[in-house]
């Protein structure tokens, strides 16, 4: 395993619910990288994400995911290694019954933190990388299907992850929000993250292009190398 690869996995099984949904996965991920995880529905994208962040366990192979060995990672480590890493998801998942403030706190304190003005400022910084510091106070309701993904990706944002994690974060959005989200993704790489996004949209693909690893059959094809 290369020391700089942020992700590393050799030789990885993963398995759903006992099911082998694909094998042989090599993969390594660098600072900045941009890589696309492409691949039909239920080919094991998502399931390739989950064993990222620990919520599949890692059973063949050897993976390790910014410096957590994700064979012998504990329980109590979970939360440690999630904290290194963002998530965004398709459906935004932002909680109805608060604003948009509230909703960001809500991670903030979960994860740990505990100094209301540091939750204060770092909750503009992320605000301020999307370009919605305006929406602070907003409801989930009020914003848009682009602004709401924004927030989603804010966010993601707050612990300043090394990994971002995508799932299909462009797929209930218009070809112009669309862009505007990738636009986001690909500055957050450019500063040092690294960006690994789930999607079916080759017109994306296209117009910003990054490295491109495939779920097809049961394995990865393409080259992170």
């Amino acid at each position: 395993m290369t020391t700089q690869s942020l992700i590393s996995l050799s030789d990885v099984s993963v398995f759903q619910k006992n099911k082998l949904v694909l094998t042989h996965v090599d993969l390594h991920v660098a600072h900045g990288d941009f890589l696309y995880l492409i691949g039909k529905t239920g080919s094991g994208k998502s399931s390739l994400l989950q064993l990222l962040y620990a919520d599949l366990p890692l059973e063949q192979g050897l993976g390790s995911v910014c410096g957590f060995d994700l064979k012998n990672i504990k329980r109590s480590e979970v939360p440690f290694l999630r904290r290194k890493l963002g998530i965004v998801f398709q459906d935004f998942q932002l909680l109805d019954d608060r604003n948009v403030k509230d909703n960001l706190v809500f991670v903030l304190k979960a994860t740990g933190w505990n100094d209301n003005a540091k939750i204060s400022q770092r909750i503009l910084e992320a605000l301020d990388e999307v370009g919605l510091v305006e929406k602070l106070h907003a409801m989930p309701h009020q914003l848009s299907g682009g602004e709401q993904q924004r927030i989603g990706i804010a966010r993601a944002l707050l612990n300043q992850p090394e990994v971002l994690l995508a799932d299909e974060p462009t797929g209930n959005l218009d070809p112009d929000t669309s862009n505007g989200i990738m636009k986001i993704l690909f500055n957050i790489s450019e500063k040092g993250s690294a960006v690994i996004m789930a999607t079916h949209n080759y017109n994306l693909i296209n117009k910003f292009p990054g490295k491109v690893v495939k779920c097809e059959e049961g394995t990865l094809t393409g080259s992170t190398q």
